[in-house]
């Protein structure tokens, strides 16, 4: 009897178990998935200026802690686990409020600043070192299948309350300005804003911080300043007119 379950527990396919977990497990406990959660930990002190010590980022920053249950929801995804990085996904957003698709790939460095209302749909994909604001939507159109949320280059800033839709390509270093709806696809370098959002430099801000959002240019206020300009001109033209006939 001992003999048997001695030849059991050495059997090829026993051993193939053992080592599959095993390296499951190193692979959890590797740098593979640690060292995307400590860039994600590091570009906090970088980029937000209300970072005061490590012990205040770990437990009141709920960006950072959606990237946590994100990363463990994906990594368990991309192995066939079924039901699990649902039940992650939909905890991390009862507890931040931001809710990720465990298929969503979320590159190192990505920082969400608050968070709140942020959603990331299955088949997006956000690139190294991207920031995102609050009430950020990567968004599908409801009229596609495969892959249908957007794909964001590295180095992007999203504003808070932008939404960007569809199998989109958002090149790496773009602005997105807050409020802003995103329908096509936006080269690298460029800024957008507007409904729907409208490219409106190229490579003019790639040098600005990321955290300088409030600078982005308005073209609509721009154009808006000519017009009200150009109506007090006339008005002046008018009353003149209007003196000279009396």
């Amino acid at each position: 009897m001992q003999q048997s379950l001695d030849s059991l527990n050495n059997s090829p396919s026993t051993k193939t178990q053992d080592s599959t977990r095993t390296s499951m497990l190193k692979n959890l406990l590797s740098g593979v998935f640690f060292k995307p959660l400590l860039s994600d930990f590091r570009i906090i002190f970088e980029r937000d200026p209300a970072a005061r010590n490590w012990l205040e980022v770990v437990f009141c920053y709920p960006g950072l802690h959606a990237l946590c249950l994100h990363r463990l929801a994906h990594w368990l995804h991309n192995r066939g686990v079924g039901f699990i990085p649902r039940l992650i996904s939909h905890l991390g957003r009862f507890l931040t409020g931001i809710e990720i698709h465990p298929g969503a790939e979320i590159g190192q460095g990505v920082f969400i600043d608050h968070g709140m209302g942020v959603v990331i749909g299955e088949t997006a994909i956000v690139g190294d070192y991207t920031l995102i604001y609050q009430d950020v939507t990567l968004g599908g159109t409801g009229k596609e299948t495969g892959k249908r949320h957007p794909t964001v280059g590295k180095n992007a800033v999203i504003g808070a309350g932008a939404k960007v839709l569809g199998n989109l390509q958002i090149g790496d270093r773009v602005r997105i300005g807050a409020g802003s709806i995103v329908l096509r696809n936006i080269p690298n370098d460029c800024t957008v804003v507007g409904v729907p959002g409208r490219i409106i430099s190229r490579n003019e801000s790639a040098n600005l911080s990321p955290l300088e959002h409030g600078k982005l240019p308005d073209m609509e206020a721009t154009v808006i300043r000519s017009l009200l300009s150009r109506i007090e001109q006339l008005e002046k033209q008018l009353q003149i007119l209007g003196v000279k006939s009396h």
